[in-house]
């Protein structure tokens, strides 16, 4: 898909929008199921990245190319390594090929894989031999991304003698671990997480069982960003659960201080602008356990001539791209004052929004959909909108029926 340029929306926006399942808990739940054969998942995400995994998961090539898609390269690297017999590359973007890997190979390394790097030491592409691993300890740094130590508790319950991983430092991104293991505890298994140790029991089979996976709150993230900046909206999104295990369903609570309020009917969500903003609870808004919805936020504030200080960014710079330059870049060029370090953003306020800006996506797809939303206010441009595949193929159809 090219370039798509959206006209102002001028009318008050209502709609109801079904949204497709978390792709963070179905890429967990699509490794659990090759361990666990009985394991049935229900709305699984449509987005790229799992399809993607479903793809890699099921071919019988020697070397799997998984594009952009870094969930997949650090769940796949750490899947292999224990698939007996395997014997693969694994490789990716160029982009992906520029994205560190190398603290997750060092941990699997400990656990007694064999793994090598083809190219550039400490990224992919990976050569992996698969093998039963003996080891069962190891060490890792608490703030590194929780992909990382996801992969490592995804294939604890399959050692004989499970896993015992400790961590080194303060543990950032803590709601995505807690999914990871709130999911292992779906299936029976059991784990313990105690001071700076985590301790997942082997479990060689498990009980027949079907697990719905929840809609995803990234998604949900740009049309509460809709009806922040739309005086009067009212959205219904599906399918939600008050009790989530995604980090970023704090959107709920950050957007009531953007003039939105939340109100959850069974696996409903609908919201409401209310026009009612508290945006001094807007400067040092720490994201460390919801980096995903930091591009959103900014531009929702940009949108509404607020400041934002946003802090724990660190892991925006080793995304799809360097999500706070291109941030930087795409504000400044709508008219934004934007200040940032390697991991805060600063955004000043702001009087006027420049017309009939190009934004550039950086084959990243918040980028689109984060920007998207500034239709409301003036006519905007979206470079090679078709990057929203990654994470949520239907966006700018699911836009349209509500932006007409």
């Amino acid at each position: 898909m090219e370039s798509l340029k959206i006209k102002k929306i001028d009318k008050v926006i209502k709609g109801n929008i079904q949204i497709t399942g978390s792709k963070s808990e179905t890429n967990r739940l699509l490794i659990l199921q090759q361990f666990y054969p009985n394991l049935k998942i229900e709305n699984i995400s449509n987005s790229d990245d799992s399809v993607l995994m479903q793809k890699a998961l099921i071919s019988k090539s020697s070397e799997i190319n998984i594009g952009h898609a870094g969930t997949a390269m650090r769940f796949l690297t750490a899947y292999f390594s224990v698939k007996e017999g395997a014997e693969i590359v694994l490789t990716g973007s160029h982009r992906m090929k520029d994205r560190p890997i190398k603290i997750l190979v060092e941990a699997l390394t400990s656990l007694g894989t064999n793994i090598q790097y083809l190219e550039k030491e400490g990224f992919p592409p990976l050569k992996i031999l698969g093998k039963k691993l003996v080891n069962d300890f190891v060490e890792i740094e608490g703030n590194v991304s929780s992909q990382y130590i996801s992969a490592l508790l995804l294939i604890g319950p399959t050692l004989k003698n499970g896993l015992k991983l400790k961590f080194k430092g303060e543990v950032t991104s803590v709601p995505y671990i807690k999914m990871t293991l709130q999911l292992l505890a779906e299936l029976g298994i059991d784990y313990v997480w105690s001071n700076n140790l985590i301790t997942v029991q082997p479990k060689p089979a498990i009980k027949p069982k079907t697990i719905v996976v929840e809609s995803d709150w990234s998604s949900a993230s740009y049309f509460y960003s809709l009806c922040a900046l739309n005086p009067n909206a009212k959205i219904t999104l599906s399918s939600y659960k008050k009790n989530s295990l995604q980090g970023d369903s704090v959107l709920s609570t950050i957007y009531e201080n953007l003039g939105v309020s939340t109100e959850f009917k069974g696996n409903v969500l609908i919201l409401r602008n209310t026009s009612t903003l508290h945006s001094s609870k807007m400067k040092g808004l720490n994201l460390i356990e919801a980096p995903d919805i930091a591009q959103t936020i900014a531009v929702t504030c940009f949108g509404l001539g607020i400041e934002c200080y946003l802090t724990g960014l660190h892991t925006l710079k080793i995304k799809e791209t360097d999500r706070l330059v291109a941030l930087k870049n795409e504000l400044e060029k709508l008219g934004g004052d934007v200040i940032i370090t390697s991991e805060t953003l600063l955004l000043k306020p702001s009087v006027k929004i420049n017309e009939n800006i190009s934004i550039a996506t950086y084959d990243d797809h918040r980028m689109a959909m984060a920007f998207a939303p500034l239709a409301v206010k003036v006519a905007i441009e979206i470079e090679d909108a078709g990057v929203v595949s990654k994470s949520y193929p239907t966006f700018w159809k699911d836009f349209d029926q509500i932006g007409r």
